[in-house]
């Protein structure tokens, strides 16, 4: 027996401990010439020294100087032979660990440990392959861990010659792993109580039920990375801004845990703060941009901040460092929206500018993060492609096209990024829907005719939409004060649109002037300043904003009756 390749498999100090007693030992003389015998196999006094019924005799095993090193070392050692696997030695640590072992039995009844661990079936490859095999750290039924070394061996037999797996065995070495075990374990259940903290932060900042705007279905979904995938800070967001219009965001914080989620929500709530000044996408991100800095200069993060206006069947935003937004048309066409883009949130010194991609009638669009496309195995324009396939033959509602897209970029519960998408589509209506959804614009030159223009044209407007005598008269006194407001304060172009959904009555003034009106207290002598309080307070709600070409629209709505 090769005790050389016997210590090979040892693990560290025991090795040269074993290397060291096997030099003590052969240097030693014995009176007898042999070495004690295993404490299984020790005969009592008067015993019989041969091998029990059924056990093959090992000849010269009590010569090896082996057997003293393997009696004193601390790990456990079993040496078992042939194609059943007969129990030819255990030492005293095994003893000590599972009890007295019979030599000669089969390792299935005498080693009902080894059963239990699933290692007999590795002793049979062994034994086939001659090669040796490690499994780490197995429970044993007695609560201690060990890891499993089986090693070929060669024994030489007694009697007439056997086969080769008669004339083989196995060297199973078992080292005790319990303190690293138990350490790895303390550990995965902290990651775990972190991931399960970082989990819930994120949820509970994400919105709990997404804004539905009047003219866009919209669905969102977020999913987190699979148990061994650290939570990052994937967000989203619906804002509705007023006017007919809805802000879209999503965004991704570069790290990863609490911290990561954190920020996400103070971002989040900021978006939603910036959102309510209604101003241009690219203005968003420039706030955006040094509060991040403000937050933790050492996380970055990407963002995407969309605008929708039904008027204008188009989709404006602006990017930092975010992917781009794919938009599928009526007609089935994909588009890409790839510039403008600038460099993620947090890193300063960048002017962001906006972009426009169509949204029309018949129309989706989708926004997502990185986990959803981004694979170690392939460039990330691959991923967007697939994405843009997949998007192609995806129908349904927003939910359906989330899940479906999901499911085709190929993202399990065991994902190693965490994912957020967000599905907006602008359906096309006809028939009796459509009759909800009206628009009518009347230019306005300005003069003194301008305002009874405008009162004529809202009368009309709304007589046909055939809205109650009170509703009515509501929006005439409305476009009439906002005209009137406009024509005083504003310069030309200026416009009148009158715009109806299933929810709201909207009217919208634009003019050429950039200065935005706000609601003051006239005195009592004042004869002019009162038209933005009456309109405030016979409107739902009321704002303004500066249009991109220069220029500002004031707007109110008038909820309609359910």
């Amino acid at each position: 027996m090769n005790f050389t390749r016997w210590s090979a498999r040892l693990p560290g100090t025991q090795r040269r401990a074993a290397a060291r007693t096997e030099q003590a030992v052969a240097a030693t003389p014995r009176g007898d010439g042999s070495v004690p015998a295993a404490r299984a196999e020790r005969p009592s006094d008067g015993a019989e020294t041969g091998p029990p019924d059924g056990a093959v005799g090992l000849a010269g095993l009590d010569e090896l100087p082996a057997r003293e090193v393997l009696d004193r070392i601390p790990a456990l050692v079993a040496l078992v032979h042939g194609a059943d696997h007969r129990i030819a030695y255990v030492n005293d640590a095994y003893v000590a660990a599972f009890g007295p072992r019979p030599v000669g039995e089969p390792a299935r009844v005498a080693l009902p440990e080894l059963d239990e661990l699933s290692l007999l079936p590795l002793l049979d490859q062994v034994l086939r392959s001659a090669k040796p095999r490690t499994v780490k750290s197995r429970k044993a039924p007695s609560g201690r861990s060990y890891t499993f070394t089986c090693t070929p061996v060669t024994l030489p037999l007694g009697g007439s010659a056997a086969g080769p797996e008669e004339g083989g065995g196995v060297l199973v070495f078992a080292a005790d792993v319990t303190d690293h075990a138990e350490a790895a374990e303390r550990l995965r259940t902290s990651e775990r109580a972190q991931r399960e903290t970082a989990v819930t932060l994120q949820k509970s900042l994400l919105p709990q039920e997404l804004e539905q705007p009047d003219d866009l279905r919209i669905a969102a979904t977020y999913q987190p990375g699979g148990t061994e995938a650290a939570v990052g800070g994937d967000w989203y967001d619906v804002i509705t801004l007023g006017g007919g219009r809805t802000a879209l965001v999503i965004g991704d914080v570069m790290g990863r845990g609490v911290r990561a989620a954190a920020v996400m929500g103070q971002l989040r709530t900021a978006v939603r703060a910036y959102a309510r000044l209604d101003l241009p996408p690219h203005e968003v991100l420039q706030l955006l941009d040094g509060l991040a800095a403000e937050i933790d200069a050492s996380q970055i993060a990407t963002c995407v901040y969309a605008v929708h206006d039904p008027n204008e069947g188009s989709l404006v935003y602006a990017s930092a460092g975010h992917l781009p937004i794919l938009v599928r048309d009526e007609n089935g066409t994909i588009h890409r929206a790839e510039e403008p883009t600038g460099p993620p949130l947090g890193t300063g010194g960048w002017l962001h500018t906006s972009g426009s991609v169509p949204l029309g009638p018949g129309s989706t669009a989708v926004l997502y993060t990185d986990g959803l496309v981004e694979r170690r195995s392939e460039d990330i324009d691959e991923g967007v492609s697939s994405l843009e396939r997949a998007l192609a033959g995806a129908t349904g509602t927003p939910q359906v096209v989330c899940d479906r897209l999901i499911r085709a970029l190929g993202v399990a519960a065991d994902h190693d990024d965490d994912v957020a998408v967000m599905v907006v589509q602008h359906p096309a209506r006809t028939g009796t829907n459509a009759e909800l959804f009206r628009n009518a614009a009347l230019e306005l030159l300005g003069g003194v005719e301008a305002a009874p223009r405008a009162r004529a044209f809202a009368t009309g407007v709304l007589a046909s939409w055939r809205f109650s005598p009170e509703l009515h008269d509501l929006g005439v006194l409305a476009a009439s004060e906002l005209v009137a407001n406009s024509l005083q304060h504003g310069t030309p172009p200026m416009r009148l649109r009158l715009r109806r959904t299933d929810r709201r009555l909207i009217i919208e003034v634009t003019d050429g002037d950039d200065h935005l009106p706000r609601r003051r207290r006239a005195e009592p002598a004042d004869e002019a300043g009162r038209g933005i309080a009456i309109v405030a307070t016979i409107a739902s709600n009321w704002g303004s904003r500066r249009t991109p070409g220069g220029g500002k629209a004031v707007w109110c709505e008038f909820a309609l009756p359910k």
